[in-house]
């Protein structure tokens, strides 16, 4: 689903991401972990085509996207649920959603997606003429989930989404994504500060350690890797 290939990025002279390379398959869950500061955002940013990289490529779904901009890879069916929700709080929750249907991929079933995101999230249904800046933080969550939905993503990007929410959401909102993946065949990226959640849920995974990919496997090969478990687990 997705390819990266010798990928470098540039904040002016300070390098963010070095020589990435790591594959996506298709259907699975795939979990970027590493330390604040390692690259994971920035390289999530770089295949949503907001950051442009100096170098290497991007392949999704056969399209190389290394220099297409965000409302192109958008409509090829590549979705992101970004780090802290970023809803427009002064627009309704329909409103909300409606926006995340109008990549052209998307319009001519934007009710069908509507009435989707409704049975998926009765609580945004019961608020759907509130604005969204007065939503909790674990309905802020749901409506951006549900907004990249109403795009028809083939893949879903997620950048910490577990980020401010109660332990009761968290766990809600992981039980979304298994859904997305089990029920749906979504395929998804998950950038997540709880690393044993994320690498147990996942398929496939990658360390990213000072913009490097160190290390690569499937999840719970690197969840039982010991130099993992002490850099980010503790053990």
């Amino acid at each position: 689903m997705l390819e990266i290939r010798d990928l470098d990025l540039f904040y002016g002279d300070a390098q963010a991401l070095a020589g990435v390379s790591f594959t996506v398959p298709d259907g699975s869950i795939t979990a970027i972990v590493g330390a604040n500061g390692a690259g994971k955002t920035s390289l999530i940013r770089a295949i949503a085509g907001m950051e442009k990289p100096r170098s290497g490529s991007i392949v999704f779904d056969g399209h190389d996207i290394t220099a297409k901009e965000s409302f192109e890879i958008c409509d090829l069916g590549l979705g992101q649920v970004a780090e802290g929700r970023q809803v427009f709080p002064t627009m309704s929750v329909q409103d909300n959603l409606e926006l995340g249907a109008m990549v052209p991929r998307a319009r001519a079933k934007a009710v069908q997606s509507l009435d989707r995101v409704w049975e998926m999230f009765p609580r945004l249904l019961e608020r759907r003429k509130q604005l969204a800046g007065t939503l909790s933080g674990g309905e802020q969550q749901m409506l951006a989930i549900g907004r990249c939905l109403m795009g028809l993503p083939k893949m879903i990007m997620f950048d910490e989404p577990s980020l401010g929410l109660s332990p009761a959401m968290v766990q809600e909102v992981f039980a979304i994504i298994r859904r997305l993946h089990e029920a749906d065949g979504m395929t998804v990226v998950l950038v997540e500060q709880n690393v044993a959640v994320s690498l147990h849920m996942a398929d496939h995974a990658c360390v990213l350690e000072n913009g490097h990919v160190v290390m690569e496997g499937r999840g719970a090969d690197l969840l039982g890797d010991d130099g993992v478990r002490a850099a980010y687990l503790g053990l």
